[in-house]
């Protein structure tokens, strides 16, 4: 034994074929064993919409009349509704046109442009707001709300004037009544008694005017350091500034401590907004950015005008044209 097996170790490998060679040789013999469960397969499928239709001749008369009759019957029931209340299939409401779908193109003859300035806002939100923001929220909390309080409380003067320019004069009367208490018992609005008092804020500016009046949103807008926006927008956010800036209270917005508290005001306002760029991953973010920025203008736009009768676009054209 010990003699046989140094000559069987002694004799030549062959050479085993591969399988990428043995395949063409294969498929001849394999495809017809293959085939063999998709045919029954189909030959299921095809027998069991074949008994739907039509049934052997060797069953009796009686069984496929009453046959018939219970398919008849099967078809011709109406369908349960799925939720409680809805409203059986004979009385469904008028079917949905074209113009009830919201447009999935939105208005942005200014795209490349945008999408630079959306890349410039992501550099200059990583480089330079993000971390100032960081510092910021190490300050105490009851700092921090202080602060958000009293620019709070200087924006309800731009409120108290946008609701009478909207000719809601209740509204205006809620803001004015917060001016009011929040500057003097609040402290100069470090304080939001107000809201302790069940007087909410409800915040407006010259872009819901402009809305109120039926302008539409407009072309989508990035706006350096502000982010997205849109035309209409844009420009009440100009307004706004210039109406506080005519108006200049104590001389915050035209005095020495103007820059600081413009710089501060935005550090606020960007600690308390979630948005980052570039956060969800996708490569389309730009674009369903934009999409639900405008049509979140225009669901508001449609709340707004509620109560009134409103020509709807048609349906073809770009959404906040």
């Amino acid at each position: 034994m010990r003699r046989v097996l140094p000559r069987l170790r002694r004799l030549p490998r062959l050479p085993l074929p591969r399988p990428q060679l043995l395949m063409p040789l294969l498929m001849p013999l394999l495809m017809p064993l293959l085939m063999l469960p998709v045919l029954g397969m189909l030959g299921g499928c095809a027998s069991q919409v074949l008994s739907l239709h039509t049934l052997p001749d060797e069953t009796p008369a009686a069984d496929n009349a009453a046959a018939k009759a219970s398919a008849a019957a099967f078809m011709a029931a109406p369908a349960t509704p799925a939720t409680p209340g809805a409203a059986p299939p004979g009385e469904a409401g008028p079917p949905m046109t074209p113009a009830d779908a919201p447009p999935m193109y939105t208005y942005d003859p200014l795209e490349r442009t945008n999408r630079f300035f959306y890349r410039f806002n992501y550099r200059f939100d990583e480089a330079v707001f993000l971390p100032v923001v960081r510092t910021y929220e190490r300050i105490p909390g009851t700092l921090r709300s202080g602060v958000h309080n009293f620019f709070g409380n200087l924006s309800e003067i731009d409120s108290v004037i946008n609701y009478v320019l909207q000719w809601r004069l209740k509204f205006g009367l809620h803001s004015l009544e917060r001016l009011v208490i929040n500057s003097t018992i609040g402290i100069g609005g470090l304080f939001d008694v107000a809201g302790h008092w069940k007087l909410p804020a409800a915040p407006t500016g010259f872009a819901t005017t402009l809305a109120e009046w039926g302008m539409q949103p407009g072309a989508f807008l990035v706006i350096p350091v502000l982010g997205p926006s849109t035309l209409r927008d844009g420009t009440g956010y100009a307004v706004d500034y210039a109406t506080l800036y005519g108006i200049d209270v104590f001389h915050l917005y035209r005095g020495d401590v103007s820059w600081g508290l413009g710089v501060a005001n935005a550090v606020d306002q960007r600690a308390n907004i979630d948005f980052r760029y570039y956060s969800t991953g996708s490569p389309f973010e730009y674009e369903n950015v934009r999409f639900l920025y405008v049509h979140r203008r225009l669901i508001e736009d449609e709340a707004l005008h509620a109560q009134k009768s409103r020509k709807r676009p048609p349906p073809d054209e770009p959404a906040a044209k």
